[in-house]
């Protein structure tokens, strides 16, 4: 198989990160939610259909969580030259992590493409002094 080409004009961004102290819907372990909002857009000229994803996360206590799969957000989203993509996911979290995210999919021509997220950190609040 090829490598993965980065299509030039395909780009991914993280739009808005929200926080969220889940109270008693999250584990007692990882009560801490990261709601974030990704666009991927398509400036190229080619007709891309994404098919997957990896995001790689690194948590503050060394721990470190690989997630990839087919599809994003259960779509694989077909993107015509100047169209984009926005969804909206979370992960749940004991402490701070620094994500680093891709896509993966294919192009009009069948070659293999690829879109890395810019990394982005995810900070749990300081708790208001009393």
């Amino acid at each position: 198989m090829s490598a993965s080409l980065a299509l030039s004009g395909l780009t991914a961004r993280l739009d808005k990160l929200v926080y969220h102290h889940g109270g008693k819907c999250l584990p007692a372990d990882q009560p801490h939610a990261f709601v974030y909002f990704i666009t991927i857009h398509n400036g190229s000229e080619h007709t891309v259909t994404l098919l997957g994803r990896k995001w790689v996360l690194t948590h503050a206590d060394g721990t470190r969580q690989i997630i990839e799969g087919d599809k994003i957000v259960g779509e694989t989203p077909r993107l015509e030259p100047g169209e984009s993509f926005s969804y909206n996911s979370y992960h749940v979290a004991g402490c701070d992590a620094h994500a680093q995210g891709s896509f993966h999919g294919v192009d009009d021509l069948g070659r293999p493409v690829h879109v890395i997220l810019p990394a982005f950190e995810m900070r749990i609040p300081e708790a208001p002094a009393a």
